[in-house]
């Protein structure tokens, strides 16, 4: 018979490992089932992480391993590909074919952002082609920005670029119609808008000097953010048919503010269900799902112990 884990974790980057490193702390047995493919692996530094800014996201996946072995805490690669769930347990079936089965399950497995259709912006993604200004804008700040306009999420990433640099353009064919007055709010402050799609992102390696426009004009920029479409990896999830929410980014678990979902044995935390979520973000709101999670088991218990 296989072993029953406290809680199982999917997803061992900065939210599953920030919750496990307090579940094991909470003298609980932790499985963190991890596929290895962290969203910010693109990116050779992080930034706004306290005490780690400017280092790389790899060696904080490395110190934060060494953290969870000293508990009883096992990392074990794989992916998960389905969920069952009853009153007590969750079993999780991986790739491999094997199951794990968890008094609780954490889903921290992360978003993968979905890459245009335009040659040039997957081979930069994450050095000169970014989708956050508060990780990458200060290296880029005063420069030429520009925005791929790829949903009408894209015109409001443009008014919060335009802090960073005085020299910005909007790429506005994938955002929608932009109205009157939100073109005329834009340009009030500088902002360039170009309606031509964006037919090539241009450089040489993961430099970028500029984009190739439909019409074959070339607008030279020193970065471009873009805002991909996320899609949460959360598929694994779908036999549980969880409550979902729509939001502006897409659609996501519904989760209550510690990463409840909708099943009383399963949370959710960090991208997988807020794609707006920095490393630090991830890290605290893991810690504190990671601590309800220790204390729904603890009530479970006493809860068990006095029937």
């Amino acid at each position: 018979m296989s072993e029953t884990w406290d809680a199982v974790i999917i997803g061992g980057s900065a939210a599953g490992l920030s919750a496990a490193l307090l579940l094991g702390r909470a003298r609980r047995r932790v499985l963190v089932v991890d596929a290895g493919a962290p969203r910010n692996r693109f990116a050779e530094h992080m930034h706004g992480v306290l005490g780690w800014e400017g280092e790389s996201p790899a060696d904080l996946l490395r110190r934060a391993r060494a953290d969870v072995a000293n508990y009883d805490v096992t990392i074990q690669e794989g992916r998960a590909t389905s969920v069952d769930a009853d009153d007590e347990t969750v079993t999780v079936r991986l790739n491999d074919g094997a199951t794990v089965t968890g008094r609780t399950l954490i889903a921290a497995s992360g978003l993968t952002d979905e890459m245009p259709d335009i040659p040039g912006v997957a081979q930069r993604w994450g050095t000169t082609v970014l989708h956050c200004p508060y990780c990458h804008g200060w290296e880029v700040r005063e420069q030429r920005l520009g925005v791929l306009g790829l949903s009408p999420m894209s015109l409001h990433q443009a008014q919060l670029i335009r802090q960073w640099t005085d020299d910005l353009t909007l790429f506005t064919a994938g955002a929608g119609e932009v109205a009157p007055e939100l073109r005329a709010r834009l340009e009030s402050r500088g902002v360039k808008l170009i309606d031509t799609p964006v037919a090539e992102v241009l450089g040489d390696g993961a430099a970028l000097s500029g984009v190739r426009l439909a019409d074959g004009s070339v607008i030279e920029l020193d970065a471009l953010f873009a805002g991909l479409p996320p899609r949460p990896n959360d598929g694994f999830l779908t036999d549980l048919a969880l409550d979902r929410v729509d939001n502006p980014m897409g659609n996501f678990l519904a989760v209550d503010d510690f990463g409840k979902t909708s099943h009383p044995l399963v949370w959710a935390v960090g991208n997988v269900v807020n794609p707006a979520a920095t490393v630090p973000m991830a890290i605290g709101a893991a810690a504190m799902t990671g601590g309800m999670v220790n204390m729904a088991l603890v009530t479970r218990e006493f809860d068990a112990a006095t029937v």
